[in-house]
């Protein structure tokens, strides 16, 4: 298959290093941001600037956007300067969380201009969009498919989840959540271990040899609570968007989510008390001012 020429819009915490991974396998990338800094750096790996959303999808086939909320992705996809705008473009390929809701307003709004929406929520954090092993959960049609398959298999291991606009936000809405509950109930269990007087890294040792092992306890905790930094590499206020939209979701379809609106708000909480800025691994540290404890190994 010819090797389509890629645009990047979005050059954050994962569109920096998903756009270097295309550069690096030599894909052609135009680039746009509203940070110049993050441009420049785009440019010293090989990319080509852009002024706009408009211009990238004036110079590439397939866009891609990364991009921190729903509504920014809507007005870089349909506003009066966005994607939709573009000559050349015929695919928007985003891999934000969006929500099911926004898929669908945004594929149904490309559509009236010609273009296709492909959505790929992405979990595995900035090592994941570094190293390239992201899981990946396209939904788009299976045509549409058989042409953003090998662009995304440079980011990671890639499942196609349907067609509908939508399915692949699903997925990626559940995943955070859960992400997020593994956070606050392992801290939960941590402090009253570490109130009772166990060393917090031999208790983490057991619970990652046991049953209640989860992705919190191997790899969260080690690396940005016991050490006290805090530090994981994703927002609060993104995880509280998330989590949000899947509760939302949810009680859309019907579904109940008791535990997930608790989630919900514990987020809440800690969106207040820490800032939209923290780092999500600030649950542990609302557990921890709750308990009187520090987790620390």
């Amino acid at each position: 298959m010819e090797q389509q020429t890629l645009g990047f819009i979005g050059l954050g915490r994962m569109g920096g290093p998903m756009s270097g991974r295309l550069l690096a396998a030599g894909h052609d990338v135009t680039v746009y941001d509203v940070s110049e800094a993050a441009i420049d750096r785009a440019v010293a790996q090989g990319a080509i600037r852009a002024a706009s959303p408009k211009a990238v999808a004036a110079a590439a086939d397939v866009v891609l956007t990364s991009l921190p909320t729903p509504q920014i992705l809507k007005e870089i996809a349909l506003g009066a300067d966005g994607v939709a705008q573009g000559s050349r473009a015929k695919i928007l390929l985003d891999v934000s969380t969006t929500g099911p809701s926004m898929a669908k307003t945004i594929a149904a709004g490309l559509a009236e201009h010609g273009k296709q929406w492909a959505e790929c929520p992405v979990s595995g954090g900035i090592k994941g969009a570094t190293e390239g092993t992201l899981a990946l959960m396209v939904s788009c049609p299976n045509a549409t498919f058989e042409i953003v398959q090998p662009i995304v298999a440079n980011f990671g291991k890639v499942f196609h989840v349907g067609e509908e606009p939508g399915l692949g936000e699903v997925v990626k809405l559940a995943n955070n959540m859960l992400a997020a509950a593994a956070i606050f109930l392992t801290a939960e269990a941590m402090a009253m271990g570490v109130k009772a007087g166990i060393d917090p890294r031999v208790m983490l040792d057991i619970i990652n040899l046991s049953t209640g092992r989860n992705s919190a306890s191997q790899d969260k905790f080690p690396r940005a609570v016991l050490p006290g930094t805090f530090d994981f590499g994703f927002a609060t206020a993104l995880s509280y968007k998330d989590v949000r939209m899947c509760v939302d979701e949810s009680e859309t379809l019907g579904v109940p989510m008791v535990g997930g609106a608790l989630i919900r708000q514990i987020l809440a909480i800690t969106n207040s008390k820490y800032g939209p800025d923290s780092d999500f691994t600030c649950m542990a540290k609302l557990v921890e001012d709750w308990s009187g404890v520090e987790i620390r190994g």
